[in-house]
């Protein structure tokens, strides 16, 4: 089961981190992927990170922006979202792959999938 929280409303240029919340085996095998979903669209892959942290993949629209990170011993993952845009606007999903490296970025790749939480970016 994966839980996110830390979703909120911000100004755009703000910073909002995300968590993710594991319970269950087998967390540290899987890559850990990150989605969201804005409003009337398709569900989007946004970045993901290997089993070891070794591996970081991230759409262009958020590279240098977005940084996500794990924490296997906690069963943590979290994406830290910088310079905020109102269209990061989404709700934002995190996902394991069971294929934890190389790093895929198809929603069907990933098996197990949280409840979303969502970021509102306006000023």
């Amino acid at each position: 089961q994966l839980v996110e929280s830390g979703g909120r409303l911000v100004q755009p240029g703000d910073s909002v981190r995300l968590s993710c919340a594991v319970s269950g085996r087998g967390f540290s095998s899987h890559a850990l992927g990150w989605f969201r979903q804005p409003p009337g669209k398709e569900r989007e892959f946004v970045a993901a990170i290997s089993w070891s942290s070794s591996d970081e993949y991230y759409i262009h629209t958020v590279k240098g922006r977005f940084a996500v990170s794990r924490d296997n011993d906690r069963k943590m993952g979290w994406l830290q979202m910088n310079s905020l845009k109102p269209e990061d606007t989404a709700v934002y999903y995190c996902a394991a792959d069971p294929l934890g490296w190389p790093l895929r970025n198809r929603t069907d790749n990933y098996h197990y999938w949280g409840q979303g939480t969502p970021v509102t970016v306006s000023s």
